[in-house]
């Protein structure tokens, strides 16, 4: 991208100023390297997302942000509905809900490299991972209505896991406004047999080891210890939530013509978040944010199953859960008042900091986890988020390491068979049931994530506390 187009307000903030019809500037959260990296469709989507009605503040772009559907991946907005403000499906994305959790184990990288080769096994044999993928759960209607009301706390009252978890998740482990009976048979249908599943694409579950502290105050109440074991989730709300962004992104492309909306581009479909699709599309949105968090409640649950058979003594904490593709009613400050607005992360995650009122109070001293996953065979990082943040991004940083290239080139440049190999070499051991999706997500198709969580850590949108390795990795 050609960084002469930007005006620079800091080392790790550009801003191109507000041009046609934008009626906000568009800001991109990067050092000068990254910017120039990005692809210039990054900037020009920034722009036309800044044309949307009733945006506030600015369209923001994080550092691992890459070319998407409409919106950026990396990219937030907030709209305020009383000012004729929008939700738009493609501002969510089609893996609604998608989101990291994290576990502390306990166990020390020792005690794991003694049994890494069957545990990796086990989880795989467990942990149902893969195009297509199905459970043993298979929800009947009425199910399926309880659950995506209910998420993870659903998911609690089913057995899977204890109700301290749900202090440690967005929203309690519940999205208040749900209403499944705006998500399609279609929709329903998709998920039926997909709980406790991680998918395809990105989706992974990892064991890892701590391997280095940043900040060791906000660490000790993280729970994390240097050389001890964590074990992370990352997948979303699977068929159902794709269902329902493809439904509503062509029903959005009609409603925003007849209410007089001018879209830059078709894939900007939006509703003004007063009107019946809008509020239909959040009824079902927020299903699929239920959907999401009773499935990573699940997987919690399988894992901590395989974790008791090789560690009967250690038990699987919750850190926390974070989600980095929704739309969320939040109340933040504009122009020096509080305002309610609805803010979009596609790609990025939210990092409220410390005393913010929907945090545990267990977290409360010193904010909330950022969970940062990155690519295949790479160190993740845990951050923690900061009252800075609320000014510079609506409380929002980045998701990951942001795709370099398409999964097709990766397939051209890599092949699977190898990359198990390579990696296990380095101590690292790959289950997947498709070598062509662990070619998919090739590390080298990534951004360095070490080089995007800095550019984070910078800005001031959420600070560095830990680096964690992966030993095994379970790709779907």
């Amino acid at each position: 991208m050609d960084i002469s187009r930007f005006t620079q307000l800091s080392d790790t903030a550009w801003q191109l100023e507000p041009r046609g019809p934008m009626r906000v500037p568009a800001i991109i959260y990067a050092d000068a390297e990254l910017l120039a990296e990005m692809d210039d469709k990054v900037g020009e989507q920034a722009s036309n997302v800044a044309m949307l009605p009733g945006i506030v503040q600015a369209s923001y772009a994080m550092p691992d942000a890459h070319w998407g559907y409409g919106f950026p991946i990396g990219g937030v907005a907030a709209f305020d509905a009383d000012a004729g403000g929008v939700v738009s499906a493609g501002g969510v994305g089609f893996d609604v809900s998608c989101g990291v959790r994290t576990m502390v184990t306990g166990v020390s990288q020792e005690a794991i490299e003694s049994v890494k080769g069957d545990l990796a096994d086990a989880l795989f044999e467990a942990i149902p991972a893969g195009v297509g993928s199905t459970g043993l759960i298979h929800l009947q209607d009425r199910q399926m209505t309880d659950m995506l009301r209910g998420g993870a706390a659903w998911a609690v009252e089913q057995g899977y896991g204890e109700p301290a978890d749900l202090q440690r998740i967005e929203e309690r482990g519940q999205m208040a406004g749900a209403d499944p009976a705006a998500v399609s048979k279609l929709a329903r249908k998709r998920q039926r047999k997909e709980m406790g599943t991680l998918g395809s694409g990105n989706h992974y579950l990892e064991v890892q080891r701590i391997a280095q502290i940043f900040e060791p105050s906000v660490a000790r109440v993280f729970g994390l210890v240097e050389g001890e074991i964590v074990v992370s989730i990352h997948c979303g709300s699977r068929g159902l939530g794709h269902q329902i962004g493809t439904e509503f992104l062509r029903e959005m492309a009609v409603a925003a013509e007849s209410h007089g909306i001018h879209l830059p581009d078709r894939e900007l479909a939006c509703a003004p978040i007063h009107s019946e699709v809008g509020q239909r599309y959040l009824g079902a949105m927020r299903s699929a944010i239920n959907c999401a968090l009773a499935n990573r409640q699940i997987l919690t649950h399988l894992s901590r199953e395989v974790f008791a058979t090789f560690f009967a003594r250690e038990e699987l904490k919750l850190l926390y859960d974070v989600s980095h593709n929704t739309c969320k009613t939040e109340r933040h400050q504009v122009d020096g008042r509080e305002r309610e607005l609805y803010v979009h992360r596609k790609g990025a995650t939210r990092a409220f900091g410390p005393g913010h009122p929907d945090l545990p109070e267990a977290l409360q001293g010193v904010g909330q986890p950022v969970l940062i996953g990155g690519s295949m065979g790479t160190s993740s990082y845990i951050l923690v988020g900061t009252n800075e943040g609320e000014k510079l991004s609506f409380n929002s940083a980045c998701h990951g390491a942001g795709r370099a290239m398409s999964r097709h080139q990766a397939t051209r440049q890599w092949r699977g068979r190898e990359l198990v190999d390579q990696l296990a070499e380095q101590g690292i051991l790959i289950r997947s049931p498709s070598l062509r999706g662990v070619a998919e997500e090739a590390p080298g198709a990534y951004k360095e994530v070490s080089r995007v969580v800095q550019a984070s850590h910078n800005a001031g949108l959420a600070r560095m506390v830990a680096r964690v390795e992966p030993m095994v990795c379970i790709k779907g």
